[in-house]
């Protein structure tokens, strides 16, 4: 009975394979289907030929505009995330669950469609779009319209991750600050952000990846100044792919340090 229920057991490993291997292949296939094509762009231009394009004015103008409005779209992100990710974390009811899926739902919505949210509250039809076209800060086709769309796919990232780092800390911690007297805020302070700190860098760290690589929205809200995402698709439209690759590969080298962020200062999230 034994021998027969050991061999039930290995029955797989006696065909001279198991499961495990069986999802290894099957894995496999699809996570060469990731490296492969990065390898590929990465190797599709000379690094001297690479260099030479990376300093050319165009290439040079949309990663500056990229850089400064990720950055700024990723603090205000930060800014307003961490409050409400917070108040998530800590409630309950219905009302949360319809803010949580309010928060979530700009990372559903194709881009495009983003964009053309955006547009009807800060379009120059709208009212508030005239008032700011009228005290001479449009927002769109500005830095300010690559903001708000950057902010507005990107920020979610920030809510959702805070929340579940927010939620990891043992609240007993922030209880026993409490009953020595300190305020909520104090106990937030002192206790729940240092704690959760990881978790809140990575969804930083995420949020300003995400707001680099954004394209349908920013396409819509500001053609103008140009983010790379948008100069790639110039690029390849009016010169042909081989002038796309050099931002390409710069978009590429930012998304591979992001991810060397999340493996060591801050907590990955899908770990």
């Amino acid at each position: 009975m034994v021998t027969r229920t050991d061999s039930n057991r290995t029955g797989t490993a006696t065909f001279g394979f198991d499961w495990l291997s069986v999802a290894l292949v099957l894995g496999g296939v699809l996570f060469f289907y990731y490296v492969v094509p990065i390898v590929s762009l990465v190797l599709s231009v000379p690094a001297g030929d690479l260099l030479a394009r990376m300093s050319n004015p165009t290439v040079v103008d949309s990663a500056t505009t990229s850089l400064l409005s990720a950055s700024i779209s990723t603090v205000v992100a930060t800014l307003f995330g961490l409050p409400l990710a917070y108040w998530l974390a800590r409630t309950n009811g219905a009302v949360r669950k319809v803010v949580l899926a309010v928060a979530v739902l700009p990372l559903v919505l194709p881009p495009t469609v983003s964009g053309i949210v955006l547009l009807t509250v800060f379009g120059p039809g709208s009212p508030l779009g005239e008032v700011a076209i009228a005290a001479g800060v449009p927002l769109t086709r500005s830095l300010a319209g690559v903001i708000l769309a950057q902010t507005f796919v990107a920020s979610p990232f920030v809510v959702v991750t805070a929340k579940a780092a927010f939620e990891s800390v043992d609240q007993t911690l922030e209880h026993a600050s409490r009953s020595l007297g300190k305020s909520r805020l104090t106990t937030a302070r002192h206790v729940t952000l240092p704690l959760a700190g990881p978790g809140i860098l990575a969804g930083v760290t995420l949020a300003f990846a995400r707001a680099i690589g954004e394209f349908g929205a920013t396409m819509m809200m500001a053609y103008y100044p140009r983010t790379m995402p948008v100069q790639i698709w110039v690029a390849f439209v009016e010169l042909g792919l081989d002038n796309a690759y050099p931002v390409a590969i710069l978009l590429v080298l930012i998304a591979t340090a992001a991810l060397l962020i999340l493996n060591t200062v801050a907590s990955n999230p899908w770990e």
